[in-house]
């Protein structure tokens, strides 16, 4: 009998629900799991956005395991197999976020498509985001994020698609604040980890659908032995495992467009008091 067999035996519960319930079930087995099964899990927390449309031989080979222990990592978070898992993703994932042409078209059904009223719902979401951040704002957490970046040699943000203009923003203000930044943006496709150096540290910021490029960075960067600060939307977030500290902030969506009323003022914080600390 194998460990991985003898780790399904250990292990019986109900599949989860939601996809929340899979990142939580993940994020409590990982750490015990045996070899073979924590690289499926690993694999799969950096890569759930592929769950849905990809083959098991397919997954199997990106986690560098046999598709038959991709299979028993199934079992292990309570699946019957592979397909189960997958018609959780599939029907999570189906609707997806509308293209914009979509989002546009539904607001205007809603009778919400005059610029005076588009202003006031946008102003609307800003403000319950707002107030949402100051009533679940950790502190523990935002002082620790501001440690571990002031005691950093350059820092090094990355975000891509929604986070793109928190990251450029948190770049921005780290420059008139005096302290070493490089932003990490992708542009034509190129790939900056070469720029990480001991007592550098790393800012991460993505949110849901997690950007696969920037939990890559963050992992790299956590196997270098930098400390990594995580910016993203809740706990279960798939970069969590990465970091060393993890900010958390809520938006509230208005007709499928995300604000970021919430993010900007967080991150503006961030790089305030990491300035205001190094000097």
């Amino acid at each position: 009998m194998t460990d991985e067999t003898t780790a399904i035996s250990d292990l019986p519960q109900p599949a989860p629900a939601t996809v929340d319930e899979f990142r939580s079930r993940l994020a409590e087995v990982i750490d015990d799991l045996p070899r073979r099964l924590r690289q499926c899990a690993e694999y799969i927390a950096t890569n759930t956005d592929r769950i849905a449309v990809s083959t098991v031989a397919e997954l199997a080979a990106g986690a560098d395991v046999p598709p038959s222990a991709l299979m028993r990592f199934c079992q292990i978070l309570g699946f019957t197999g592979f397909s189960e898992m997958q018609r959780l993703f599939r029907e999570a994932y189906s609707p997806g976020w509308p293209d914009y042409s979509t989002r546009l078209k539904n607001l205007k059904d809603q009778g919400a498509g005059s610029p005076a009223a588009l202003l006031a719902e946008f102003i609307e979401a800003g403000r319950l985001s707002l107030e949402a951040l100051a009533k679940s704002a950790d502190e523990v957490a935002l002082t620790q994020a501001v440690a571990l970046l002031a005691g950093a040699q350059t820092v090094h943000v990355v975000g891509l698609r929604r986070a793109f203009p928190v990251a450029t923003y948190l770049v921005y203000v780290f420059e008139k604040m005096a302290v070493s930044a490089m932003l990490h943006d992708s542009v034509g496709r190129l790939d900056h980890r070469f720029a990480l150096r001991p007592g550098d540290a790393v800012i991460a910021i993505t949110f849901a659908p997690y950007s696969e490029e920037t939990i890559a960075l963050a992992q790299d960067a956590k196997a270098r032995g930098l400390p990594v600060v995580a910016l993203t939307d809740t706990l279960t977030s798939p970069i969590v495992r990465y970091s060393d500290a993890v900010v958390t902030v809520p938006e509230v969506d208005f007709g499928a467009f995300r604000s970021l009323s919430a993010t900007i003022a967080m991150a503006i914080s961030l790089a305030v008091a990491v300035g205001s600390a190094r000097g």
